[in-house]
């Protein structure tokens, strides 16, 4: 009997955890044995720039300069784990049941339930005022971190983060982004308001189709709107990265045709190695790379059939014998409601993965980071705009 009442007191604690903090339950990291890197690795990734494209760490009530037990990603975590840069992306709409073939926007909204029980103002806001929220959560955590965090808005910025990295790399850039061009709430001006809160990249698409772009995930899964492609043309000229993750087929390929800068994907899988509208078929790759953009591979099952380096690394591998080594990424897609095998400090284990499967140090410094960052300085705004 003393078990059992044992049981129920574990259950108790964690239903009590779990309702004080919903990321107990919605960003896990469940741990697998990996074997220590070796040397060799932990040499090559301290000497390496490591970026990841893609986490919704400001979505949640965490204090990012705080190491944390819960989630993936905070500042010092960021640091164990060597990463300089790090894209930070807003959510703000969630439907509270996802189909990754069939998703409606008229769901129940998760995003709101989670301001309720977090006791945060994302239960009342618009998708815009959501995001802004974020952005400035962002800018509160830059400005108490005494020049530790970097907010990243034009090519001047991250030239002047390089230089304070390369001293000590313990400053971390940042890079805000949005997840799904429906926070602009179809209204293409928007963007405007986006823009001058600091976001410099946006996703076309989330979980469901919106007045610009279809989504892999919606009902109609359609291409770009009118409206659309005068967005994506906005983008280009302020200098807004467009990111065709989530985004339906269609709608990249109305993208690819149009764009005449390098697109991102910040956080996707390849359907040669891990089958499901997510991700990236070998033409959608192809297109991608042709324009110079970027393929940051996610770090959970659905983008790669799995959640440990292996698979990460298999992804990796495709893209990089399809196209060559200049147009993939990390973007590990923590703290967007996934659970891992690893949190931020972990991304050593990529890199020894990596370094298992053959692959060139100068190959692995591109993965890393190189390529995040020479693509960046093509899309970031000079300092004058």
């Amino acid at each position: 009997m003393l078990g059992v009442a044992l049981i129920f007191a574990a259950l108790g604690a964690l239903a009590w955890s779990v309702a004080q903090n919903p990321e107990f339950a919605i960003n896990r990291v469940e741990w697998v044995d990996i074997p220590e890197p070796t040397a060799l690795a932990r040499g090559l990734h301290a000497a390496s720039l490591v970026a990841d494209l893609h986490a919704d760490s400001l979505l949640f009530g965490r204090d990012l300069l705080e190491r944390s037990d819960v989630g993936h990603v905070d500042l010092p975590r960021l640091r164990e784990g060597g990463v300089g840069l790090q894209f930070f992306t807003a959510a703000t709409v969630m439907p509270m049941s996802t189909d990754p073939h069939d998703t409606s926007a008229d769901a129940p909204d998760l995003i709101q339930l989670l301001g309720r029980v977090m006791g945060t103002p994302l239960a009342s806001q618009s998708a815009l005022a959501r995001a802004l929220w974020q952005a400035g959560r962002l800018d509160g955590f830059a400005q108490r971190s005494n020049g530790r965090l970097v907010i990243i808005e034009n090519r001047r910025d991250l030239e002047r983060w390089r230089r304070m990295h390369e001293q000590d790399a313990g400053v971390i850039g940042a890079v805000l982004g949005i997840e799904g061009a429906h926070a602009l709430e179809a209204n293409i001006s928007n963007l405007d308001v986006a823009f001058d809160a600091g976001f410099r990249v946006l996703g076309l698409a989330h979980f469901f189709d919106n007045a610009f772009a279809g989504s892999a995930h919606g009902r109609r899964k359609g291409g770009l709107s009118e409206m659309g492609r005068e967005l994506v043309r906005r983008m280009e000229s302020k200098g807004v990265a467009v990111d065709l993750a989530h985004v339906s087929p269609f709608a990249i390929r109305d993208v690819l045709r149009i764009a005449t800068r390098p697109t991102l994907v910040s956080h996707t899988g390849v359907r040669a190695t891990c089958d499901n509208p997510r991700n990236l078929s070998d033409d959608q790759i192809r297109g991608i790379a042709r324009g110079g953009g970027v393929i940051g591979i996610g770090y959970f099952d659905l983008a790669v059939c799995g959640r440990e380096p292996r698979h990460i690394v298999s992804a990796i591998r495709h893209v990089i014998d399809l196209v060559g080594d200049d147009h993939v990424a990390l973007g590990s897609d923590f703290d967007g409601g996934v659970v891992t095998a690893l949190d931020a400090t972990g991304h050593i284990h990529v890199t020894q993965r990596m370094l298992d499967e053959g692959l060139s140090p100068s190959t692995i410094r591109k993965v890393l980071g190189e390529n995040t960052l020479r693509v960046m300085a093509q899309l970031l705004p000079s300092s004058r705009e």
